[in-house]
């Protein structure tokens, strides 16, 4: 009988709960020195050295078209791999692995705006908050559009 449960790895952006699946998950990191890219996309928020990997950094407040986050605060990152490759979200706080039922699962709210239905797979009402599910491949896609645009 297939598992009705997904795992979820959690995180902060801006007071939002977001998921991506367990799976995708390479591992969570804090803060890391990165390196800024000349002419790079401004949704690109730098390149970090991953024990000799060479990973892109993609600022998810932006990318989500949220304000930058507080001067003094550093983000974390959900090294996430995806259809192109390892990248980096960088993320505000790292919360736990959570647990859900699949028959939870909704669409999109049509409350978010175009930045947020474009990423948002869907959510997961929780006991007092809901969980949107992050769309891994179409976060780190604005680093595949701008290399293809060159």
């Amino acid at each position: 009988m297939p598992s009705t449960e997904q795992q979820f790895c959690t995180f902060f952006i801006e007071r939002l709960l977001f998921g991506v699946e367990v799976e995708k998950v390479q591992e969570v990191i804090r803060h890391q020195g990165m390196t800024r890219v000349p002419l790079a996309t401004e949704l690109v928020g730098g390149l970090i050295n991953l024990r000799g990997q060479i990973v892109t950094a993609v600022n998810l407040r932006r990318r989500l078209g949220l304000e930058d986050s507080p001067p003094g605060q550093l983000p974390m990152n959900v090294v996430v791999r995806t259809g192109d490759g390892v990248v980096s979200l960088l993320v505000d706080e790292i919360n736990d692995v959570v647990e859900v039922e699949q028959k939870v699962f909704e669409p999109p709210p049509d409350t978010l705006d175009a930045a947020g239905r474009e990423l948002i797979q869907g959510v997961y009402k929780l006991k007092d908050k809901l969980l949107l599910v992050l769309d891994t491949d179409k976060a780190a896609n604005v680093v595949v559009q701008r290399s293809a645009k060159r």
